[in-house]
């Protein structure tokens, strides 16, 4: 496959490019918790506690401006904001299911304890 352009930033291979939209530490968690349900930003917050603040919102902008996930704002006092997944972040769950399943026998594999 030929190099492409996107965003004025090069890309070599179509995984590359996927892996620009969803991959780092933080975006395929993210997706994971909204693939059931709708969240506010305090819920995920509280799901993912590693995550500071600042990097929870940059992560959830990004997701936003990328389609994979919606930002409702609720016109009242205090603000209300909840998150869900759209189509295209539905369809990066089986990925990120397997990558995960992969992960988990690379840890058994490597006899790394694994809380549930």
């Amino acid at each position: 496959m030929p190099d492409f352009l996107f965003n004025k930033k090069l890309y070599y291979n179509p995984v590359e490019f996927a892996m620009d939209r969803i991959g780092g530490t933080w975006k395929m968690p993210i997706l994971w918790r909204l693939k059931d349900r709708v969240m506010r930003y305090g819920e995920l917050k509280k799901d993912i506690p590693h995550i500071t603040h600042k990097m929870l919102t940059s992560q959830l902008r990004e997701l936003e401006e990328e389609g994979f996930i919606l930002r409702k704002v609720y016109p009242v006092v205090p603000p209300k904001v909840e998150y869900s997944i759209t189509a295209r972040g539905m369809r990066a769950i089986p990925i990120i299911e397997t990558i995960r399943n992969y992960g988990l026998q690379l840890m058994e594999e490597f006899e790394i304890v694994h809380k549930q």
